[in-house]
Order: C-alpha cells, then sequence, then structure tokens
C-alpha cells in the first residue's frame, strides 16, 4: 500500500474575500516527485506555504510526514520563491548555520559543506561573502541550505527561476539524484518542459482548485495527441492554410523553427485520416502525430497558454 507523505483533506484558505485555495484534497505519495503547475495567482504558492505551516488553512486538515509541518520540520527541506541570504555572512558560515538550525552537529559540517559546494561547482566559494556571488550562484547556495541536512521531504518553489541554461541542467541532476535516493520531492514551476521531464506526477491547481492530479503515464493516455505537425517540402508558410481547409482540422498555425504546419484535430476525427490527407495534398518531407504536452494539457484544462514570465503573487 502507498503511503502519503504530504495529505491534504477539504483545505480552503482565504484573504480577505479572496478564496486563495478552494477545498483541495491532495496526496503527495512517498518518494513521488510531484510537478505543482498553474497560471499565476492559482494557489500554489499558498498550498506549499500551508503544507510548511508558515500559513494555516481556514478549514480542513494538514498532514506531513505522518505530523503537522512544524513537529516535521527538521525533516523537511524548503527553497521558498522569496530567496533570501545573510547577504554578509561567509558562504561556508550562512551553510554550517543553515546545517545546525535543522538539527546537524557540528561535526563533519565543514566536510558536508564542502562536498555539497562542490557539487554544485562552488568549490572557490565557500570563504565569500553572499553578497559577492553572482544571482545564480546565490540561487545554488539556496538550494544547498534546503537539503543540506538531507531530508526526507524536499519542497522547491520555483528553482529554476533565475538560472541560466547550464546551471538550470546542473539543478535538475542534483534534484533527479535526490529523488533516485527515495527523497520525496515536491516542486512548483510555471516552466512546463521542466515538469515534463523531471515528474512522475502533476498536481494542476487553477482559481484555487485542484483539477487535475495524475501520473505523467496517466495524463498521456487521458490525453490522446490531437496536432499534426506536417512539414511541407516547399517550407512555405502560405502552406498552413491549405492544410487548414482539410477536412477534420480546427485550426493551423505555421512553425517558423521547424518549418511546419501545426494542425489541430476535431475530437471526432482520426488523426490518421488528416495524415494521409495532407500526404496526398501536397509534397511533405515529414508528417507525424506529435506527442502531447504538458503545455497541450494546460490550454485544454485552463484555456490559456502558460505565463512565459516569472510567477509572482500568491501563485
Amino acid at each position: 500500500m502507498t503511503t502519503s507523505a504530504v495529505n491534504l483533506r477539504a483545505v480552503w484558505k482565504r484573504f480577505g474575500k479572496t478564496e486563495a485555495v478552494r477545498g483541495i484534497d491532495l496526496d503527495v505519495p512517498d518518494g513521488s516527485l510531484t510537478g505543482f503547475i498553474g497560471p499565476n495567482g492559482a494557489g500554489k504558492s499558498t498550498t506549499i506555504r500551508m503544507i510548511m505551516s508558515i500559513i494555516h488553512p481556514d478549514e480542513g486538515s494538514v498532514q506531513v510526514l505522518g505530523a503537522d509541518a512544524i513537529s516535521a520540520k527538521d525533516r523537511i527541506g524548503y527553497l521558498p520563491e522569496e530567496r533570501g541570504l545573510y547577504r554578509r555572512m561567509r558562504v561556508m558560515e550562512f551553510l554550517k548555520f543553515m546545517a545546525t538550525l535543522k538539527g546537524l552537529p557540528a561535526a563533519g559540517l565543514d566536510a558536508r559543506v564542502n562536498a555539497w559546494l562542490e557539487r554544485v561547482q562552488l568549490t572557490d566559494a565557500s570563504k565569500k561573502r553572499c553578497q559577492e556571488l553572482s544571482k545564480g550562484q546565490q540561487q545554488k547556495v539556496q538550494f544547498i541550505a534546503s537539503v543540506i541536512h538531507d531530508p526526507e521531504l524536499i519542497i522547491l518553489d520555483e528553482p529554476f527561476s533565475g538560472l541560466d541554461p547550464v546551471n538550470a541542467r546542473l539543478i535538475n541532476r542534483l534534484i533527479r539524484d535526490l529523488h533516485d535516493a527515495g527523497r520525496t520531492i515536491i516542486f512548483s514551476t510555471h516552466v512546463m518542459h521542466q515538469a515534463e521531464q523531471l515528474c512522475d506526477r502533476i498536481v494542476l491547481i487553477n482559481r484555487g482548485e485542484k483539477i487535475l492530479d495524475a501520473s505523467m503515464t496517466e495524463i498521456h493516455a487521458r490525453f490522446d495527441p490531437r496536432t499534426v505537425q506536417v512539414e511541407p517540402s516547399s517550407h512555405n508558410p502560405a502552406d498552413a492554410s491549405r492544410l487548414g481547409a482539410l477536412p477534420g482540422v480546427e485550426r493551423a498555425q505555421w512553425n517558423p523553427e521547424r518549418h511546419a504546419a501545426e494542425l489541430t484535430i476535431a475530437r471526432d476525427v482520426d488523426p490518421q485520416d488528416v495524415m494521409r490527407a495532407a500526404i496526398a495534398l501536397m509534397p511533405v518531407r515529414t508528417v507525424e502525430l506529435r506527442k502531447t504536452t504538458l503545455d497541450d494539457v494546460f490550454v485544454e484544462l485552463v484555456g490559456e497558454a502558460m505565463p512565459s514570465s516569472e510567477e509572482s503573487g500568491n501563485g
């Protein structure tokens, strides 16, 4: 029987007249890597703050690792969306201080900190003051601070925010390593491809309500791909209009990066019929049924594209 690292039952949270979280039930299985996604102001960060007991629900119950988050605090690692360092402290001093706050003994802390600094490629930063680091370096130090005590549950709110692609890939790999070691991980993000690459489970929250809670396997099975991608031999964007006129095509748009038309297929139409019709209509280089992405699922359930800017407010 699968046990839950996090359990929410009928949880509500209001800020004045605003219902930020509305009756959410949620189970995060032990050992899972769960992504919280949703538009700005959906209630993701508010839900995380209740899991952390930073704020408390107006109604309902929250259990974390079989207890309340306050009792379990030393078993949780948390990287908040609002970053904060003791800017004048040196990196080694700061990380040792954060480790002792989580109950680690002083003996052996230097070696533990140095090992983590090596993992995030900051071996020469231990004696620098936090304020001397770049934004990306500060982000990596804060990541270390959230996991240095080897927590059972790790909660990361927008962990890739502010990172360049190289460092984002490094943090991605560290999250995978921690998950492979058996840690339960929750992370909130607005970057869909990161959630899709990392997570084995997705929770989609919109307007304070949970509207999707499923494994990636279940999501791909439930949301059949409905997009056919056609690359005409001519690479002519005008061909998108011709392809859009085919029976069963609801919408056609040109993808300039792929030099291809993306055709959205009606629910009652077999995509294979559209693919055959496209080949008959014009010479093509490739024609394929594009795999459903989390972006596609989001648009279908919420009705708008995910924001590209950094999430703000009570996400």
